[in-house]
């Protein structure tokens, strides 16, 4: 049970530029950066919690966002893909592959922006390789923006988001890209940021509505869903709030997200399901967000400016230890 010890889209990347001031008041629980990524984003913890997965500009020809492995202490750095640009990626619960979004094969179509809904990238297809980018297989082919991929924790399913005319719905496949499956059909609300709970068939994912794709503070809302599509339960109530980057905790009750507070400030949140109880982790005037739990419980891997020169908009990655919450 959760110990209260501490008082406590995509959205438009172009507020980034925040004050930079790091929890003035002390509030936050031990924080450690991790070396070696200086432009990195959007990290995943690997199975045994050693290693991570994100998108980074590393290597002096890295123009454009990456697919990087490293460990968390910042050695064993290496770039996994050099073509197109990339996106979000996950590991595989074996350890031994992982998943990831990249333009490579398209590079006349049109850039887009990963952060404009109306714009997404089309062309951005799902790739499976060794950690290591050897042996890599691609397994979608339509040319639509398919990205925001996760794998379930019984390594059965991929999960991810597929825009088709604008609309944005989940959708699930197979471990090796068969079996195309529809998880939500609507047309009003936009969805996407999904995961598998630890019983790999409920889904925790963000959603908004599409009148609300061109809006730079657009209100977002988390549900849960099975993965066949039936019994959806909405899981934030603010509905004029940015609720947002929602990930399962391994024991299945709490999960970590994003709320933008007053006026654009992003910050971290822990969240009980079952009691509804939130505990909030960050307090910087920086944007952090991307946030991940440990698979062990006992941390939460984060992406931040709060180490950025003033005016820059680039992000790191930290580390927060929250095992006294988990006790």
């Amino acid at each position: 049970m959760i110990k209260f010890r501490r008082t406590i889209m995509m959205l438009s990347l172009g507020v980034w530029c925040f004050p930079l001031t790091a929890d003035p008041n002390g509030k936050e629980l031990p924080i450690t950066p991790v070396p070696g990524l200086p432009k990195a984003a959007e990290a995943y913890y690997s199975p045994d919690g050693k290693s991570l997965i994100c998108n980074a500009k590393v290597q002096a020809d890295d123009d454009v966002h990456h697919v990087y492995v490293a460990n968390i202490d910042g050695t064993g750095i290496r770039r996994i893909n050099d073509r197109g640009e990339d996106a979000c990626s996950y590991f595989f619960p074996s350890g031994d592959k992982i998943i990831w979004t990249s333009t490579r094969d398209y590079p006349d179509m049109p850039v887009g922006s990963w952060s404009l809904p109306t714009i997404y990238p089309q062309g951005a297809e799902l790739y499976v390789s060794d950690l290591d980018g050897s042996n890599i297989q691609r397994l979608t082919h339509n040319k639509y923006y398919d990205a925001e991929v996760s794998v379930s924790p019984d390594g059965k399913w991929i999960l991810f988001t597929r825009q088709i005319d604008g609309n944005l719905d989940l959708w699930r496949m197979r471990s090796d890209g068969t079996g195309e499956f529809q998880v939500t059909h609507t047309d009003d609300w936009q969805e996407g940021g999904s995961f598998y709970m630890p019983d790999s068939e409920t889904i925790l994912y963000r959603a908004w509505k599409k009148e609300f794709d061109d809006s730079r503070g657009k209100p977002m809302t988390i549900y849960t869903i099975k993965h066949d599509g039936t019994d959806l339960k909405q899981i934030t109530f603010e509905d004029d709030k940015t609720n947002w980057a929602p990930h399962p905790g391994p024991d299945g009750k709490h999960f970590v997200f994003v709320k933008v507070e007053p006026p654009h400030n992003f910050e971290i949140y822990m969240m009980n399901i079952e009691t509804q109880e939130q505990t909030r982790l960050t307090y910087s005037d920086a944007f952090d967000g991307f946030p991940v739990i440990s698979p062990d419980g006992k941390s939460v891997l984060f992406s931040s400016s709060r180490d950025a020169a003033p005016g820059e908009r680039s992000l790191s990655l930290f580390i927060m230890d929250i095992s006294s919450l988990m006790e």
